[in-house]
């Protein structure tokens, strides 16, 4: 009877021992055991986040996020992309749908009230796109030109209000429908954030056809977007993104995604330093 009692006993420690082993089953930050991590990017803009036709994923965001994800403790193998449109990505990081969001995310105060940034590790400008051989240098002269933007955004009525008061408005549903405009002839020019523009003209499809005028109508301070309160993760991103600019990785990304473009980088922004 006794000895039934001390393995009983033993049993139950047992018990509570491989409970407490399965629950405490690694660090997330560590990538261990086949834990995944989910992140946040843009499918549909290329050079910058692009779902390919065959499931892959590629774009300057893409290379940042894998990056990261890396220094984290995940090998490319556990990361898990989720496309985060512009609309939803606050919800996204306060649902804890995504670790962190890595989508052509301008830091702004408005969005810094509902989630945190770590970054920026990009500075874009609000630019013009045109066709190689377009007589357009400068922004004034698209005056009585057409100029193709996304509805909703503001960027088109911004050329308007700031270098071009008499252009053309042409509105479409997406970027893809202003490109194919731009070739076409129907447009002269489009205008979002140049880092945007030179992802599509650096398309194999694309190349030699577009250049970007070098108008600096904004400053996009790109961020990465993480849950509020999540300090720690912060700064181990932050951390992850100056290894990438010191170790050469950012510029090859850089180079990689816009380059054929010609497009025209800013330097690798400070870590914390926002651009106004």
């Amino acid at each position: 009877m006794k000895l039934r009692k001390v393995t009983a006993a033993s049993a139950a420690v047992l018990a509570l021992t491989l409970s407490a082993t399965a629950c405490g089953g690694g660090d997330k930050d560590s990538g261990s055991g086949g834990d995944k991590v989910k992140v946040g990017i843009k499918y549909d803009q290329p050079g910058i986040g692009l779902k390919e036709p065959d499931g892959s994923f590629s774009g300057f965001d893409v290379d940042v996020a894998t990056y990261v994800a890396k220094e984290l403790g995940y090998e490319p193998k556990q990361i898990e992309f989720v496309e985060t449109k512009s609309s939803d990505r606050e919800n996204a990081l306060s649902r804890g749908d995504v670790k962190f969001i890595v989508a052509s995310y301008s830091i702004n105060d408005k969005r810094k009230a509902k989630v945190d940034f770590a970054g920026p590790y990009l500075l874009a400008h609000q630019d013009l796109l045109v066709k190689t051989d377009s007589k357009i240098a400068k922004g004034a002269d698209l005056n009585g030109k057409n100029l193709c933007s996304v509805a909703g955004s503001t960027s088109a009525q911004n050329v308007k209000d700031k270098i071009a008061p008499q252009a053309n408005l042409r509105r479409n549903s997406g970027y893809s429908e202003c490109i194919a405009a731009l070739q076409s002839g129907a447009v002269d020019a489009v205008t979002t954030d140049d880092s945007i523009l030179a992802g599509y003209a650096a398309q194999d499809k694309f190349k030699g056809q577009f250049k970007l005028v070098g108008e600096q109508l904004s400053n996009e301070n790109y961020g990465i977007g993480v849950k509020k309160g999540d300090k720690a993760t912060v700064d181990k991103i932050n951390a992850a993104l100056k290894k990438m600019v010191d170790d050469g990785s950012w510029k090859k990304a850089v180079d990689k995604n816009f380059g054929p473009a010609g497009y025209k980088n800013e330097p690798a922004p400070k870590i914390g330093v926002v651009v106004k």
